[in-house]
């Protein structure tokens, strides 16, 4: 009697843990689920659209810090080879690495500015501007202006961007004479385009190296607001 009495609880237990046994498994099922749902809920679409921003503005403050800027033209003085209203793309990179401001400086160099290049620099005699010249000479080179004609080292110094407003007019003062004068290490000596109305290095002397921000060499937009608004055939012009 003891024994089927035992064997009756026996089999009572048993039933009773199976029964609780699938009382608490479909309960620790369901949280599973549940904490499954909650990592894989997808993102909110301002959160990913905040994200995209995010990266686009990091990328477009690294790009233009320390590849490539956009300047804009609001003089002549390279007429006919920028023209006002040019908008235009400046390699960074080539010369070297250089700190965005507020720092402005050269963390290392590997390449130089050439006799010809088109350069965006910081204006000595007010850090507060960016100027666009034409590299004429670089340093050991001699500069001599006579009678509008520029000379480097003895020899001519010849380009077809070149241009006079005052072609047969001399003034007295260092426009149309100028020089000899021997260019410093690590400085430049520029000009613009169009020679008799460009402030350059004949009037306020040369560009530190440590200064040049980089080399033009893409017009990517022209406007004229006062003739024909957009230049078309402008767009996408190489500057040489």
């Amino acid at each position: 009697m003891r024994h089927g009495q035992c064997e009756a609880g026996m089999f009572r237990d048993k039933t009773r843990t199976e029964e609780a046994s699938g009382v608490v498994q479909p309960s620790l099922q369901a949280k599973s689920q549940v904490a499954a749902q909650v990592k894989s809920k997808p993102k909110s679409v301002t959160r990913e659209y905040a994200e995209a921003l995010i990266v686009a503005l990091v990328l477009a403050l690294f790009i233009r810090s320390f590849v490539v800027q956009a300047f804009k033209i609001p003089s002549g003085s390279m007429l006919p080879t920028l023209q006002i209203g040019d908008h235009i793309l400046v390699n960074k990179f080539l010369y070297g690495l250089r700190l965005p401001w507020p720092f402005e400086s050269v963390l290392v160099h590997w390449g130089q500015p050439h006799q010809g290049d088109v350069i965006v620099f910081v204006y000595p005699k007010d850090r507060t501007k960016d100027f666009i010249k034409r590299v004429i000479a670089v340093a050991g080179d001699t500069v001599e202006v006579r009678h509008k004609q520029v000379y480097v080292n003895g020899e001519k110094f010849e380009m077809s961007q070149a241009a006079y407003a005052d072609e047969d007019r001399e003034i007295p003062g260092s426009r149309d004479n100028y020089g000899p004068i021997t260019v410093p290490p690590h400085k430049l000596f520029v000009m613009g385009d169009n020679r008799d109305r460009s402030h350059d290095s004949r009037f306020w002397g040369f560009v530190d190296f440590a200064d040049v921000k980089g080399k033009a060499f893409l017009i990517y937009w022209s406007w004229d607001g006062q003739d024909r608004w957009v230049r078309w055939e402008r767009l996408g012009e190489l500057i040489h």
